[in-house]
């Protein structure tokens, strides 16, 4: 019976994993550069299962501000904005070879933030 636990065990830790990479910056080349290594490392790895690098909408803040500190004068303007840029990789694999994948440098501009859900497998569905 020690050995069914076991064998229970290893079996869920071999799980199969839904992850969700969220990769957020404000520069363009920097964020492709990001993605287009957690591809390779995703097809190095010989996973069939990954969906990406998905480009969503970029968000624009935009500040308009008085030039003059006073008030004085004639009423020019600054206009400034700022640009951020995402991406979503989905990928369905086991949490250690998201791991080895994720081990790469990534730049400090580039914000990356990792969702994991599980998945039902069928041998831990009749436990």
């Amino acid at each position: 019976m020690a050995t069914t636990k076991k064998a229970a065990s290893f079996e869920a830790t071999e799980q199969v994993h839904k992850i969700r990479i969220t990769l957020t910056s404000r520069k363009v080349k920097e964020l492709e550069k990001v993605c287009d290594d957690l591809i390779k490392g995703a097809r190095s790895k010989n996973l069939k299962n990954f969906h990406g690098p998905v480009r969503l909408p970029t968000k624009v803040l935009r500040i308009t501000t008085r030039k003059s500190p006073c008030g004085e004068g004639s009423n020019t303007w600054d206009r400034f904005e700022m640009r951020i840029h995402k991406r979503l990789i989905d990928l369905h694999s086991p949490a250690e070879v998201v791991r080895q994948i994720t081990s790469i440098n990534i730049d400090p501009s580039v914000e990356v933030e990792v969702t994991i859900n599980s998945e039902a497998t069928p041998a831990a569905e009749s436990q």
